[in-house]
C-alpha cells in the first residue's frame, strides 16, 4: 500500500492499527479538524494508553469491562488524560439512569441471598410472610434501613399508611385550645351552609348535608396525610348531586316530593365516587391531578359559578312557585332559568325578595370587611359572620311570622327514613338501576374533588406541623375515597377537601387533624339535639349563602383571564371559554365532558408528538445544542446526521418517529413543510448519530419501530451509532440486545459514551474506507 494511501495514524483498544498521523481528511470538518489537532498533539501519549469505548476495543476486554463493578475495573495510568468528566473512558464509566439502583438492587440481593438470612425465613413462617407480603419498595426500604442502623418494623409501615397512629403519639394538650376554637368556627361557617347546599343545590333533605360533616371530617382524620385540610361539601359535587336526582326524576324513577328515592339516590352516586377515588389510590393514580390543565378547571369552576348563581336567584327573589308551574324552568339549562327570572319579575314576592337580597348584600359587606380587617387584625377570623346572620334570619322569621306571609323555610330537618344514621348499603343489587344512572357523573364528581382537594393539600401540606406526616396523592386518594364511602352508607352528600374551609381552620388555631374529629363530634350534637331550632331557617338566606360562594367562585377567573391574555394563551382561553359557554347553554354533564375531552386530547396530542432534535456544535467547545434554535450560531459535521432522542419511547410517541425522522433527513429542521424538494444532500446522512441518554425506559412498540428505522439505515448503508445509552443493566439495554438492535449497528463497541466519541469512530472507519478503496484501485492497475 503506498504511504500516499495510507490514513492517518488511528489506535484502537488493542492498538493494533498505526500510522503516520501528518495528514487530515480528505474533506474534513470543522469538527474533525479540532479533533485531529487535539490527537495528533498527544499522539505520544494516546497510543501508549488506549481510548476507551469512542474506538474500537477487544471484545474480549469488552465483556470485561461491562460486567465488572466501576470499583474493581478502576485503572490509574501515567501521562496526559483527555477522558473527561463528563465523558469518562472505560476505565470510569459514567453515571448512568438506575446505576444507583442496581447498586442498591445488588446490596438488596446479596443480604437476601446469604445462607444464614434464607434458614432462618425457612424456620420462622412470620418472617416468611411479611417476606413475601412486602412490596419491592418496602423491602429496598428495609435494607436501606438496616445499613443506618434504624428498625424496620411493620408499625412503621402500618403509620405511614394510617397518618393518626403518627400524629396522636405527637398530640400536645396545648393545641387542643386552637383545634377546638377552630372547630367551632368551622362549624358555625359551614353547618349553615351544609344545610343549604344538601336542600337547594343537591336536592336531597337538609340532613344529610349535615351527615358529610358528621362522618367524613373524621374518617379523613385518621387516613389522610394533610393535618390541617378539612373535608365537607363543596359547591361542585352538590350540584352534580343534584343533577343526578333531577335526571333520576325525569327519567320517570320518582317524584319531586319523594325524598327517601331522593337520598337513596344520592347515595348511591356518592359511593360510586369514593369507590372511583379509592381505587385510584390503591391503584396509585395520584398522578392524574395533573392531567387536567389549569385553565379546564378554571373555566369549569367559573361555570359552575354562574350556574349557581342563576340557580339560586329563583328562590331568592321567591320565583319558586312561578318555576314549578312553568314546564322546562326547574330542570332545565342555565340559559333557560335566565331567561325565567328576566321575564317574570313582576311575578316575585316582595317580602321574600327582600328577605334573600338584604341577606345577600349583608354577607357580601361583612365579608369584604373580614378580609380587609384580617391583615391587621387577626382576630376577625373568629367572627361567624355568616352564623349571625343565619341566626337573625332565624329569630327574626319566627317572631314576625315570615312563614305564614309566604316566605318559606326550611322546615322540619329530618332523616328521609325516619331515623337518624341509618345505614344502607350503596350497592345493594336493587340499586343497579340507580348505579347505571349516576356512574358517568359520579366519576367527574371524584375526580373534581380529588382535583380541588389536592389544590388545598398542596397549599397546606408543606408545613411541618406533625413531625413525619408526608403529603401523599395516593394516600390521599385513599383517605377521600373511604370517607366518601362510609359517608354514602349514611347517604351524606359528596365531602371533598375544600382550601377556603382549611384556610379557616389554619387562621383560627388549628395544629392538628384533631379539629376534624371535634367539629364531627359538634355536627353529631347538633343533628341529635339542635334539629328542631333549624325548622325557621329561611330559606331565600340560605340561598343568598350560596350565591356569595358562587360570587367567590367567579371572581377568581378574571386574573387567570388577564393573565392568558397578557401571554397571549388562546389555547387556554379558548378552552375556558368553552366549557363555560357549554355548561351554560346547555347542561353542567356536557360541558364537564367536552372541556375533559379537550384536555385529554391536548395531553394525548403533547404525548404523541415526537421531540427528536437535530444538533449542532458549539463553536470551540465539546457541546452540542438544537439545531433548529439557532443554527446560524452552531457548526455542523459533513457527513454526519447527529440526532437527539430527549425521551422515553414508548407507542404513543414512535408513531410519527418515522416521518420526523425523515424531515431532518430531507430538511435538517422538523418545521419544513413537506412540500419542499431535498435540502440536504445525500451525503451528510452517511452517518447517524442517535444521542439516547433521554431514552430512559422503551416499550415493545417503540422498540420495534426503532428496530425498522435502523434496519432501514443499514440496508442503504447508512452507519448507525448511539451516544450516551444507559446501564448495560436496564431493561432498554436489553431491549436493544433481544431486539437485534445491537448486531444490526454492529456490536456493543458503537454504543458510547459521548457525541465526540462517535465522531471520532465515524472518522476511524471514513479512514479505513479510503485506505481500502485506494488499496483497491492500485491493485486494479
Amino acid at each position: 500500500m503506498p504511504p500516499s494511501s495510507r490514513p492517518p495514524s488511528i489506535t484502537t483498544g488493542t492498538g493494533s492499527r498505526s500510522y503516520a498521523h501528518d495528514h487530515a481528511p480528505l474533506t474534513p470538518s470543522g469538527l474533525r479538524q479540532s479533533r485531529t489537532v487535539s490527537s495528533s498533539s498527544t499522539s505520544d501519549d494516546t497510543t501508549e494508553h488506549p481510548p476507551g469505548p469512542s474506538t474500537q476495543h477487544d471484545p474480549l476486554s469488552d465483556e470485561t469491562s461491562e460486567t465488572t463493578s466501576l470499583l474493581h475495573n478502576e485503572r490509574v495510568h501515567d501521562g496526559p488524560c483527555d477522558h473527561g468528566t463528563f465523558s469518562p473512558r472505560v476505565s470510569s464509566p459514567p453515571p448512568r439512569a438506575g446505576t444507583l439502583d442496581g447498586e442498591m438492587g445488588s446490596v438488596a440481593d446479596s443480604e437476601s441471598s446469604a445462607p444464614s438470612s434464607e434458614t432462618q425465613l425457612k424456620g420462622n413462617w412470620r418472617k416468611t410472610f411479611s417476606n413475601k407480603v412486602k412490596s419491592k419498595k418496602m423491602t429496598d426500604s428495609g435494607t436501606l434501613a438496616r445499613q443506618h442502623g434504624v428498625k424496620d418494623s411493620w408499625s412503621m409501615y402500618l403509620s405511614y399508611y394510617v397518618p393518626f397512629l403518627i400524629w396522636i403519639k405527637q398530640y400536645k394538650w396545648s393545641w387542643l385550645k386552637g383545634d377546638f376554637t377552630a372547630a367551632i368556627t368551622i362549624a358555625s361557617m359551614y353547618l349553615p351552609m351544609a344545610l343549604s347546599y344538601a336542600d337547594n343545590l343537591a336536592h336531597v333533605p337538609p340532613i344529610n348535608g349535615l351527615y358529610a360533616f358528621a362522618i367524613n371530617p373524621f374518617v379523613y382524620a385518621l387516613l389522610g396525610s394533610c393535618p390541617l385540610m378539612v373535608v365537607g361539601p363543596e359547591a361542585a359535587g352538590s350540584l352534580l348531586i343534584g343533577s343526578i336526582v333531577k335526571n333520576s326524576i325525569d327519567l320517570g324513577r320518582g317524584e319531586d316530593d319523594n325524598a327517601v328515592l331522593q337520598a337513596k339516590v344520592a347515595g348511591v352516586a356518592v359511593g360510586i365516587a369514593g369507590a372511583t377515588v379509592f381505587l385510584m389510590g390503591v391503584f396509585r393514580l395520584g398522578f392524574l391531578d395533573s392531567v387536567l390543565s389549569r385553565p379546564f378547571l378554571r373555566g369549569f369552576i367559573s361555570a359552575i359559578g354562574v350556574v349557581i348563581f342563576i340557580d339560586q336567584l329563583i328562590p331568592v327573589l321567591g320565583l319558586h312557585r312561578a318555576a314549578k308551574a312553568a314546564p322546562g324552568v326547574t330542570h332545565g339549562s342555565t340559559v333557560q332559568k335566565l331567561e325565567f327570572v328576566l321575564t317574570h319579575l313582576g311575578d316575585r314576592h316582595k317580602l321574600t325578595a327582600i328577605v334573600g337580597f338584604v341577606g345577600f348584600v349583608v354577607i357580601m359587606v361583612l365579608r369584604e370587611i373580614k378580609r380587609r380587617l384580617q391583615p391587621r387584625y387577626p382576630g376577625v377570623a373568629y367572627f361567624p359572620d355568616r352564623l349571625i346572620v343565619v341566626v337573625l334570619s332565624a329569630v327574626l322569621a319566627w317572631s314576625l311570622s315570615w312563614e305564614q306571609q309566604g316566605v318559606p323555610v326550611l322546615g322540619k330537618v329530618e332523616a328521609a327514613s325516619g331515623h337518624v344514621f341509618t345505614f344502607r348499603n350503596p350497592f345493594q343489587l336493587s340499586h343497579m338501576t340507580h348505579i347505571r344512572d349516576a356512574m358517568g357523573t359520579s366519576f367527574l364528581i371524584g375526580m373534581l374533588g380529588f382535583f380541588e382537594s389536592s389544590v388545598a393539600a398542596k397549599s397546606l401540606g408543606g408545613q411541618e406541623i406533625v413531625e413525619g406526616m408526608q403529603l401523599s396523592p395516593n394516600r390521599e386518594l385513599v383517605a377521600l375515597g373511604a370517607a366518601n364511602l362510609v359517608g354514602a352508607c349514611f347517604m351524606a352528600i359528596p365531602a371533598f377537601g375544600g382550601y377556603g374551609r382549611s384556610k379557616v381552620n389554619k387562621s383560627t388555631g388549628g395544629k392538628s387533624p384533631m379539629s376534624s374529629i371535634i367539629l364531627s363530634i359538634i355536627t353529631v350534637i347538633c343533628i341529635i339535639f339542635l334539629l328542631p331550632w333549624f325548622y325557621y331557617l329561611p330559606k331565600p338566606v340560605l340561598s343568598a349563602l350560596i350565591m356569595a360562594v358562587a360570587w367567590s367562585l367567579i371572581e377568581e377567573a378574571p386574573h387567570d383571564v388577564k393573565f392568558f391574555l397578557q401571554i397571549k394563551g388562546w389555547t387556554e382561553l379558548s378552552l375556558m371559554a368553552v366549557i363555560l359557554a357549554v355548561t351554560i347553554f346547555f347542561s353542567l354533564n356536557l360541558g364537564i365532558a367536552i372541556g375533559i375531552g379537550l384536555s385529554l386530547l391536548q395531553v394525548i396530542r403533547h404525548a404523541t408528538r415526537s421531540h427528536i432534535q437535530i444538533l449542532g456544535r458549539v463553536p470551540n467547545s465539546d457541546r452540542f445544542a438544537n439545531a433548529e434554535e439557532h443554527p446560524e450560531e452552531l457548526e455542523f459535521v459533513e457527513g454526519c446526521l447527529i440526532v437527539k432522542i430527549p425521551e422515553p419511547l414508548n407507542f404513543a410517541n414512535t408513531g410519527q418517529l418515522k416521518n420526523r425522522l425523515r424531515r431532518l433527513e430531507l430538511y435538517g429542521t422538523a418545521n419544513a413543510h413537506p412540500a419542499l424538494p431535498r435540502l440536504r444532500p445525500q451525503t451528510s446522512n452517511k452517518n447517524i448519530i442517535f444521542d439516547i441518554h433521554g431514552v430512559t425506559s422503551m416499550d415493545g412498540s417503540g422498540t420495534q419501530v426503532l428496530e425498522e428505522i435502523v434496519r432501514n439505515y443499514r440496508d442503504r448503508g447508512v452507519r448507525v451509532f448511539f451516544s450516551r445509552p444507559v446501564s448495560r443493566d436496564n431493561k432498554v439495554w436489553h431491549l436493544l440486545e433481544r431486539s437485534g438492535i445491537v448486531d444490526l449497528v454492529g456490536g456493543k463497541h458503537r454504543f458510547v459514551d459521548d457525541v465526540k466519541d462517535a465522531l471520532r469512530m465515524t472518522e476511524v472507519e471514513d479512514f479505513e474506507e479510503t485506505g481500502a478503496c485506494a488499496h483497491a484501485s492500485d491493485d486494479l492497475s
